[in-house]
């Protein structure tokens, strides 16, 4: 996560609200249309550290916390920045609660003492968990990125009375010091006019043998996925096997190799504009296609030396437009060796490799940004 920006802290968060009409410079992502238009910072900081825990042998913990940014006014988010502050933060999600789901919601966050969120940031009672294709994600951050500007006359709409889920995944494999994150979201208001912006998924599911001549009890995918299921509950194995089955596969005997490739259909009328890969430790290279196998095939993002450490958003030259019948495949490639040389992995016993939510799992996760295709 894909995807995927901000994730969540243990304590209640403390958000002020501070107006900016003079911060120019932060409003970096907006038109001139919109730049004219008050700022405003919303800036989310802990009243106090987090320490990440490991359960059920597992070296990473989700961790979320519902948070009040009090808007009180429909706004667009046009730029966001996340400060983890610690080398354990894998990568942060920040979700909308509309106000319909407010109250709700804050019957499940039990006093705002926050919960385990492995996967989707859904609250404990299983509301707001989204579906791969279109999701609540507002902003996503992955190690390498800093000030995040939405792109040109776009922004995240924000509606008044609106509550935040922040999710924090925490990478144990780094370590497992107390954590003090932050995140700042810079907003002009919705007279701005500015197109929303909507976060799509595309996926696929990794299934990386163990390199030859390597072997362990963990080198078959069965007990893969009974060890991916002790770490994270039944819920991962479950949603290992519906990847499997979106991407057209039997998830009994899925076929197997250093590269993985899915294709899904696309919803029409969407003007795709940024795209975002996203793998893990043995990530080396993904490429995202409009149309693959076809006369019309054109590559959208092409990243053949993915770095984890150093990730980045792909702002397409030219926009494109998503027409019935189009379909987008995404293509991720793995260097399973790096599991013997990665500090990070190089301690975890040999396994195959599958989807799953730990840092020493994998993802092929193609994190897309796009607008209507609506005149302005």
């Amino acid at each position: 996560m894909t995807a995927m920006s901000i994730r969540a802290l243990r304590p209640v968060l403390a958000l002020v609200v501070l107006a900016a009409a003079t911060a120019a410079g932060i409003t970096v992502g907006v038109g001139s249309a919109e730049a004219s238009a008050p700022a405003v910072t919303i800036t989310s900081m802990s009243g106090k550290t987090y320490t990440p825990k490991a359960v059920n042998g597992a070296t990473d913990d989700y961790h979320c916390t519902l948070v009040d940014p009090h808007i009180t006014k429909a706004a667009y988010i046009v730029s966001s920045q996340f400060f983890p502050n610690s080398a354990e933060v894998h990568h942060a999600i920040l979700s909308l609660v509309t106000p319909e789901q407010a109250k709700t919601a804050r019957q499940a966050d039990h006093g705002g003492k926050g919960w385990t969120c492995f996967g989707e940031s859904a609250l404990p009672s299983g509301q707001f968990s989204n579906p791969f294709a279109n999701t609540g994600w507002l902003t996503v951050w992955v190690p390498g990125q800093k000030l995040d500007a939405e792109p040109l006359g776009t922004g995240m709409l924000l509606p008044a009375g609106s509550l935040l889920i922040e999710q924090i995944h925490y990478n144990l494999l780094r370590g497992d010091k107390p954590v003090h994150a932050s995140i700042k979201l810079h907003t002009v208001p919705k007279s701005a006019h500015l197109k929303p912006l909507a976060i799509q998924l595309r996926l696929a599911a990794p299934d990386v043998p163990c390199p030859a001549g390597i072997t362990g009890p963990l080198c078959s995918r069965p007990a893969a996925l009974a060890d991916l299921g002790k770490r994270f509950g039944a819920r991962a194995v479950a949603e290992n096997q519906g990847i499997e089955f979106l991407c057209g596969r039997n998830p009994a005997d899925p076929p197997a190799g250093v590269s993985t490739t899915c294709v899904q259909k696309a919803e029409p009328g969407w003007k795709i504009l940024r795209i975002t890969p996203h793998m893990h430790l043995t990530g080396a290279a993904m490429t995202v296609t409009l149309n693959p196998g076809t006369p019309k095939a054109k590559v959208l993002v092409d990243s053949p030396r993915y770095n984890f450490d150093n990730q980045r958003f792909y702002n397409l030259k030219t926009p494109v437009v998503t027409q019935p019948g189009d379909t987008i495949g995404v293509t991720c490639t793995y260097d399973p060796k790096l599991r013997q040389e990665l500090p990070q992995l190089r301690k975890q016993p040999a396994r195959y490799v599958i989807w799953g939510d730990g840092s020493s799992d994998e993802m092929c996760l193609a994190i897309m940004q796009s607008v209507p295709d609506t005149p302005a």
